[in-house]
């Protein structure tokens, strides 16, 4: 029997492959989304204030022959009045609203996200053109959105004349009611983000002209893409709130 014990060899530590790992979310879009966070308890703020304000609102706040906040003392015949605790959407005697026009600019904006992924999705393809097309159709669109809710805004406040019941001034105004208040608040706010959104998208569009964006780096429109698509939503919760209940 031999006296000589024989031992595993190993192999040199440089030979072994160093174990690689790949997270599974970047760190650019965990900030995006934390971001995004604070987005949702924003708005969640203003949307809760709106309906605490609407619920609390009495029955006789509103009505087709008095302006909002009318002291009910000065009212001699309230068997002839109609009466609202809030403007019912297609009321012009009340609400000065048009939801019709709303709509349409609705679907403008709901069009903007379907381009913003197709401008992703050429990035992701080496296809500079399309991203460079997709990026301009959607800050274009944006910028659509935005003149549409500057004109409502002009019309509201100063360019057509209302009823009563709407305001004592004829016009629409923050100060005119509550529901005034609301809805320049919450639309503000909104339109704010939106032109910071087409603002950002315009530098995505001057960067996609030098052929930044590629297959390995879209990152950053990625993530624009996702504040975007936020926004977008955030106005169709706002539309079905505001104007159409």
């Amino acid at each position: 029997m031999s006296d000589i014990a024989t031992f595993p060899v190993s192999m040199p530590a440089s030979s072994a492959k160093p174990a690689t790992y790949t997270a599974p979310v970047t760190p650019g879009k965990v900030a995006m989304w934390l971001f995004l966070a604070t987005e949702v308890m924003f708005f969640t703020g203003l949307i809760g204030s709106y309906i605490v304000l609407r619920a609390g609102s009495p029955p006789t706040a509103y009505s087709d022959k008095y302006s909002p906040n009318t002291p009910l003392t000065a009212i001699s015949n309230p068997e002839e009045v109609r009466f609202h605790h809030w403007p019912r959407p297609y009321d012009s005697s009340v609400n000065p609203l048009s939801i019709d026009l709303t709509a349409a600019n609705t679907f403008i904006l709901i069009c903007s996200s379907v381009t913003m992924v197709l401008a992703l999705g050429a990035a992701q393809r080496d296809d500079r053109k399309k991203t460079t097309m997709f990026l301009f159709a959607t800050m274009m669109i944006g910028g659509t959105f935005l003149s549409v809710q500057v004109y409502e805004y002009y019309q509201l406040m100063l360019g057509h004349i209302y009823p009563i019941g709407v305001s004592a001034t004829g016009h629409f105004r923050p100060s005119v009611s509550i529901f005034a208040s609301c809805f320049f608040t919450m639309t503000g706010f909104h339109g704010t983000h939106v032109a910071v959104g087409v603002f950002m998208i315009f530098c995505t569009f001057l960067q996609s002209l030098r052929g930044v964006y590629t297959s390995k780096n879209y990152a950053s429109l990625e993530y624009i893409g996702l504040y975007w698509h936020f926004v977008d939503l955030v106005w169709i919760i706002l539309f079905t709130l505001v104007y159409l209940i």
